[in-house]
């Protein structure tokens, strides 16, 4: 294979690699307009499963790829919607959307088969309810509760409304952040292992 050849190969792959990357990413963006509460979450949280398309990128390109979409469906949905968080909402999904498909797209790059996609995608959870407990506690509610200029124990009421458990910030976190990530990465794994092999070989075209 002479030079020439090579440069070419390796521009086909580049571009190959960034259509796939942007396809992906716009197809999450879509799916991210479709979102729905959870009824023991306050209503400001919404569930959307947009990490299940991405999951499946990572898992055909890597950790990197699964960020990269991350990111570029963030920007997306600012560019779609605005923002009504100074971003903060927008840093929150991404933070910790990468918390549930780096670690399991690692994880995977490794051990691909039936036995690792699941324990990549049990990492990912675990990962991503640690994560979106830690930020909602520590900045998400606290910068909201700032920014709207809406005392915490009016924020906790609401979680209260819905789940008799929330009684304070950690409750609010404990019994309704943790679980609705819970469910969360449980669904977009769920879709994952459904439906990664029957467009796997899509993605490695």
């Amino acid at each position: 294979m002479t030079d020439n050849q090579v440069k070419v190969n390796a521009g086909r792959k580049t571009v190959n690699y960034i259509v796939k990357v942007a396809i992906l990413a716009a197809l999450s963006a879509v799916i991210m307009l479709l979102e729905f509460p959870l009824p023991f979450a306050p209503g400001f949280y919404k569930l959307d499963l947009s990490e299940a398309v991405i999951l499946m990128g990572g898992f055909a390109m890597g950790p990197v790829a699964a960020a990269v979409i991350e990111l570029i469906k963030n920007l997306i949905n600012i560019l779609l919607n605005g923002t009504t968080t100074s971003f903060v909402g927008e840093f929150a999904n991404f933070l910790t959307g990468c918390a549930l498909v780096v670690p399991a797209a690692i994880i995977y790059k490794y051990h691909k088969t039936l036995k690792g996609a699941i324990v990549s995608l049990v990492v990912g959870t675990i990962s991503l309810v640690v994560v979106g407990s830690a930020f909602n506690y520590f900045v998400l509610i606290p910068a909201f509760s700032s920014m709207y200029h809406m005392p915490l124990d009016e924020i906790i009421s609401m979680g209260s409304k819905v789940n008799p458990l929330v009684s304070d910030l950690k409750t609010l976190v404990m019994f309704a952040v943790a679980p609705f990530n819970i469910v969360k990465g449980v669904l977009c794994s769920l879709i994952n292992l459904l439906l990664y092999k029957r467009v796997s070989k899509v993605l490695h075209i």
